[in-house]
């Protein structure tokens, strides 16, 4: 039989969102269910075959199911990973401790400091060094390794080991010959060899990145364990992957691995399937604003792909302080995340201000209007208040929505104490979580030196769409795009990501003294990795990509930037064209260079990529009548206005239509005030412009022209 059927499954805090695509019948169908936190699979299973009932599939049509998790992200954060221990070298035991020798906010003389995930009892030094060259210093000492793993074994009981060992970036060769001596003895333990998951320089953050990985493997380990069976239980005998947090997509086996490279995998779905977007309708320079049920992602979209960086901090313990959570070293979509979501709730604090968020009433018990035992307001009730949502509609109708029991709980929850009525109390929630969202986009994008109003926005997600045209009005961004399936776009995502791996090697030297043979050698060792991996997963079908880059920076500095290199075998003579583009890279990022100072390399990067599938939500128009009716919405700065309601299923290409509008669809609903309108496009993407009145966003976009001409 063949198995033409893939599908994409996204787990969020409140929703779980599904795409299936066949291509060989053109059929697409997309899903929405509550998440089901106690057992995230029961809603995958449950929404997959709802969808195959709908497209007359069977199970063992299925080809592929590509899915991300928060699981991850989920386990840093609470601290509810496995009782891990760490080999580490002599000298080294509290390099997670020590850290960068910071504080992250230097004005609390109260600061708790940042949590480590493995107790100092638990780390245990043995003796053994390599120079930073790589070169041994001292041989291992196998008798302390065995000695200190059977005490943390049989002892400590631990459920999982890292071993990262000084410089074992530049060689191997210590931690793997530990590694031979742990499998010895306990040959079923879960092992992370720092060398294997990031061998890259800094050793706080190669040796946290390492620990990271074994203390969330165990639970990684049992959760896509229990996936395959429920899957396989319904009848799937095809190929699950799943999404890296840099937005390619990986094999279980690789998974199980390396879990802590899934660490971002739900919010780079969203940006891959907004990077795919632009593509389709040539926007270059676009915002992509993913807004859920717990919280809200922005990512900057240029050259129809989204940005990367090759560090990420988990766990933070104060969200918006860098060095309060934990560094780790992998490939991440650069993005933005803040704890504001359809299920943020809206309470009164101490000094008698409404707060919205972090807190989130998340799929259990949910937002008030759900009537699911939810008490406190949320961003979602009070979008049903101001007439964002249809009461009667909410999932196409198969979720009612109380707008009494909400008004309830505005009034009593924050109405009364902050002296207002209920529609005062949902204007204000309104007003404090886009003015947030806004704000983290101008912090994200300014620290990029982009200027949003050059921009266009892409709003998705089952909150995204509602609140689209208030952050685009704020931002002051001229176009907004609403993709056709906005509640479920991420999901959409994991089917048109190309299947792609991502390797680093690290090697610091001077470009003008680079052992370039070195150098030429780690790429071949990347390369081969990477194909093996790419053949051997049946991941996907056509020319392998491959893109080469390093880290660099100029001699004497902390930090760097990453460049794209020429092809080919590198040698001093193409010296002068990656000291070009470093430079190039280095004025687009800081606005200027340095001037007879050295240029050093840190790291060497490889990517390779297969053809990602091109995929469309597009359809046949359903025939009747667009217009549903009319219902009063409210718009910042032009109050409650009279909106005409219509069916997005029934809106042709071509179809153009002047604000106040709402547009309704199964997972989300969107609205466009009097300031603007909006045309259906070839790809039933809804493309909305709006007149801020001005010319200020004609000229940044103007300015960026010049930018890219440049």
């Amino acid at each position: 039989m063949k198995r033409s059927t893939r599908i994409g499954v996204d787990i969020g805090g409140t929703f779980t969102d599904f795409v299936l695509h066949d291509d060989s019948r053109g059929v697409t169908r997309i899903g929405k269910r509550l998440t089901t936190p106690d057992a995230p699979s029961r809603a995958i299973v449950e929404g997959i075959e709802r969808l195959l009932a709908e497209t007359n599939t069977g199970a063992a049509q299925i080809g592929s199911i590509v899915h991300g998790t928060t699981l991850i992200t989920n386990t840093v954060l609470e601290r509810t990973g496995a009782k891990i221990g760490l080999l580490c070298t002599e000298g080294f035991r509290d390099v997670l401790e020590m850290g960068r020798e910071s504080r992250y906010d230097v004005d609390d003389l109260f600061l708790p400091p940042v949590p480590v995930i493995v107790a100092r009892r638990l780390r245990r030094p043995v003796r053994g060094r390599l120079l930073a060259s790589g070169v041994e210093h001292e041989p291992l000492n196998l008798d302390d390794v065995v000695r200190e793993v059977r005490w943390l074994v049989e002892t400590e009981r631990i459920e999982a080991l890292a071993i990262a060992f000084m410089h074992a970036y530049r060689n191997p060769d210590h931690e793997r010959r530990a590694l031979e001596a742990v499998r010895a003895l306990y040959p079923d333990l879960l092992v992370t060899l720092s060398s294997e998951v990031a061998p890259e320089i800094r050793e706080y953050e190669r040796t946290n990145t390492a620990c990271v990985n074994a203390y969330v493997q165990p639970r990684v380990h049992a959760y896509l364990g229990r996936l395959a069976s429920d899957l396989a239980g319904i009848g799937f005998e095809g190929d699950l992957y799943i999404m890296l947090s840099g937005g390619g997509i990986t094999t279980v086996e690789d998974a199980r691995r390396f879990p802590v490279r899934l660490i971002e995998s739900g919010p780079a779905a969203g940006a891959m399937a907004a990077a795919f977007v632009a593509r389709q309708i040539g926007e270059d320079h676009m915002i992509s604003f993913d807004m859920g049920g717990t919280t809200a992602k922005m990512c900057l979209i240029e050259g129809g792909k989204p940005n990367l960086k090759h560090e990420f901090e988990a766990g933070r313990i104060r969200k918006f302080k860098q060095g309060s959570g934990l560094p780790l070293k992998l490939t991440v979509v650069d993005l933005i995340e803040i704890g504001t979501g359809g299920g943020s709730i809206a309470a009164v604090d101490a000094n008698g201000l409404m707060k919205v968020g972090p807190r989130s009433a998340g799929a259990q018990p949910g937002p008030v209007a759900y009537e699911r035992g939810g008490t406190e307001p949320t961003v979602t009730d009070a979008d049903l208040v101001l007439g964002y949502l249809n009461p009667k509609f909410f999932l196409g109708g198969e979720m009612a929505l109380s707008l009494e029991a909400v008004r309830r709980a505005m009034q009593d929850r924050l109405g009364d104490r902050l002296g207002i009525d209920a529609m005062d109390a949902a204007r204000g929630i309104q007003a404090i979580a886009n003015e947030t969202m806004a704000a983290a986009t101008r912090m994200h994008l300014a620290e990029k030196g982009k200027d949003p109003r050059a921009h266009s926005l892409m709003a998705f997600g089952g909150a995204g769409a509602v609140h689209g045209y208030a952050l685009a009005r704020l931002l002051k961004v001229p176009r907004l795009i609403v993709p056709m399936g906005a509640g479920v776009i991420s999901a959409l995502g994991f089917l048109v990501a190309a299947p792609a791996v991502d390797e680093v090697r690290g090697y610091l030297t001077r470009l003008d003294g680079a052992d370039w043979p070195v150098v030429n050698a780690l790429f071949a060792q990347m390369e081969a990795a990477s194909r093996d991996l790419l053949a051997s997963a049946a991941l996907g079908n056509g020319e392998i990509a491959i893109r080469r880059q390093a880290d660099m920076r100029y001699v004497g500095q902390g930090f760097d930037v990453t460049v794209d290199l020429p092809g080919g075998p590198l040698d001093a003579s193409k010296v002068g064209k990656i000291k070009e583009a470093f430079n190039a890279a280095y004025l687009a990022r800081f606005g200027r260079v340095v001037k007879g100072v050295a240029i050093e390399a840190v790291n060497w990067r490889l990517q390779a990529s297969l053809p990602a599938q091109d995929i469309t939500l597009a359809y046949s128009c359903v025939q009747g009548e667009a217009l549903r009716g009319e219902r009063e919405v409210y718009f910042d700065g032009f109050g409650f206005r009279k909106a005409r309601v219509y069916d997005r299923y029934v809106l042709a290409p071509g179809v153009r239509i002047a604000g106040p509008a709402v547009v309704e669809e199964r997972e989300s609903s969107c609205s466009f005030g009097p300031d603007c309108s909006f045309t259906v496009d070839r790809f039933f993407n809804l493309v909305v412009d709006i007149d801020h009145g001005g010319r200020a966003a004609t000229q940044a976009r103007a300015e960026l022209s010049m930018e890219d001409a440049r």
